[in-house]
């Protein structure tokens, strides 16, 4: 609750704060006041990064969700619909990210500048850098190539129509920033306390959510070079990375009833249309045949079905396309104890133990880091645990230990064993979309089939998001460029740079 009623605190003065920056040298003596901060100060600013960057994972449901077929948007969402509205969802997903981006470069730039050596800013710097880090590697794994280098620069230096950068070479550049970043890390530095509303200026698990972070990295390399993949991994796995569930990077949020801010994403969403809110049917079908306990903690028995006394779980099919006429009470949606109780809730998780598990097995597979094949299984079965523990699931272990006995055995080829753990990690990704739409790209699994709307696909998953409606207007040679490199021009159809398989 203390980190709950800081974060409200938080929003009272950031308004004003943001304000503040915008203020100029001419006016300076004008705007001090006797009872407001001068300057916005740092945690203000990684606070609200945190609570609006790292849960925006959670709340692109519309899109990505329904791409990697766990939710089933309907007509109301053109991407949903292999439709692109560039100018709408995508023009204001790319600001949102950079805002993210140049509030965290703010701290590096403006309000900890000149500090970068000293207890009270070295710390305190490297765990917005890895904040920073983690923002970076979403919208690069999004859109592909982007500006980078040339953006979240100081005042002094901006440039109005930054270049886009490679993906590689912006792989490479987080990897050595963040590298540097976990060096350094120090307990005896000033940390952010509870304005750090993950770990709590945590420096140990600062430290191994950055080789966690660098793990995810390595992994997506895989298919594009290997080499590279394998050094970066285990160099990830040498290094602390998570032990348990108690190492999970979560954000707290708040109940609807009493709060301002901070409601979990997925909560946040399910009061909107409900057409917005239905579960897939690939999801919900994989959820039914494997008897996954989890199902009721994620889909709510249909309408219809509770009525008439014989509950059942349907999901609904993905890109319909617009004229189609369905009863929505026919289908699933989101449980209602759970996600539309206006008093509870419980935490974002966006960087989870079960990962690492299922990161070891495929190292396993592949006998990297000193692992064998024949430790992939126990890895396997312990991601499926960790998984069905996190909030809001909380499995009891003879359900789990049930539910192991018939799906935890890793059979037939190293890939057919890749495509078990893969479908494992796609349901434990629920409600982290991004994360699971990258995976799914990464290796092709699970199988899925796009909806029968052609859209702008042909009929086929987006691979990639659109660059936003406003560079082709702002950046005009920067984005024409970009857009030349792309094997499909600036579509959903072209690839990013790992995205091979």
């Amino acid at each position: 609750m203390k980190t709950k009623h800081y974060l409200n605190r938080v929003t009272a003065g950031l308004a004003f704060a943001v304000t503040m920056l915008g203020c100029t040298k001419d006016f300076e003596e004008l705007n001090t006041s006797p009872t407001q901060p001068a300057a916005v100060p740092a945690e203000y600013v990684l606070t609200n990064v945190q609570m609006n960057g790292i849960m925006a994972e959670g709340a692109n449901w519309w899109q990505v969700g329904s791409w990697v077929e766990q939710w089933a948007s309907g007509s109301l969402s053109a991407p949903s619909q292999y439709q692109e509205d560039r100018d709408i969802y995508e023009t204001r997903n790319w600001a949102s990210h950079y805002s993210y981006i140049n509030n965290l470069a703010q701290i590096r730039n403006q309000l900890l500048k000149g500090q970068e050596e000293t207890p009270a800013g070295r710390t305190k710097l490297a765990v917005a850098k890895i904040n920073e880090i983690y923002i970076w590697q979403r919208m690069t794994d999004f859109w592909g190539d982007i500006p980078y280098s040339e953006s979240a620069k100081p005042e002094a230096e901006m440039i109005l129509t930054p270049k886009y950068d490679a993906q590689k070479d912006i792989y490479a550049s987080l990897l050595a920033d963040l590298d540097a970043a976990a060096a350094r890390l120090n307990a005896s530095d000033l940390s952010y306390g509870v304005a750090d509303v993950v770990y709590k200026g945590d420096v140990v698990q600062w430290r191994k959510f950055a080789n966690m972070l660098k793990l995810r990295m390595g992994f997506r390399l895989r298919y594009v070079d290997e080499a590279w993949s394998k050094k970066v991994v285990e160099e990830a796995l040498a290094g602390p990375v998570f032990v348990s569930n108690a190492d999970n990077a979560q954000v707290v949020t708040n109940p609807q009833d009493g709060f301002a801010l901070g409601y979990h994403p997925v909560i946040s969403g399910y009061n909107g249309s409900k057409e917005l809110n239905q579960l897939a049917e690939p999801f919900i079908t994989t959820l039914l045949q494997k008897n996954d306990p989890r199902l009721p903690k994620i889909a709510e028995p249909t309408e219809n079905s509770k009525k008439a006394g014989a509950p059942i779980y349907r999901g609904l099919g993905v890109a319909l396309g617009q004229n189609v006429t369905i009863n929505r009470d026919d289908y699933s949606y989101g449980t209602i104890s759970i996600y539309n109780d206006r008093k509870t809730t419980f935490p974002y998780l966006f960087m989870a133990y079960s990962d690492l598990l299922f990161y070891k097995a495929e190292a396993a597979l592949l006998g990297w880091a000193g692992l064998t094949p024949a430790d992939a299984k126990g890895f396997y079965q312990a991601g499926i645990r960790a998984a069905m523990q996190v909030e809001p699931y909380k499995i009891d272990a003879a359900s789990i230990d049930t539910y192991i006995a018939k799906e935890g055995l890793l059979t037939g080829s190293a890939e057919q064993q890749l495509e078990q753990i893969m479908v494992q990690k796609w349901i434990s990704l629920f409600m982290r979309h991004y994360e699971a739409f990258s995976e799914w790209r990464r290796t092709g699994y699970p199988k899925l089939t796009p909806g029968p709307n052609k859209g702008v696909t042909n009929g086929q998953i987006p691979r990639r998001a659109v660059y936003s409606g406003s560079e082709r207007f702002r950046n005009p040679q920067e984005y024409e460029a970009a857009s030349r490199v792309l094997a499909n021009g600036d579509t959903y159809l072209s690839r990013v740079w790992w995205d091979v398989r």
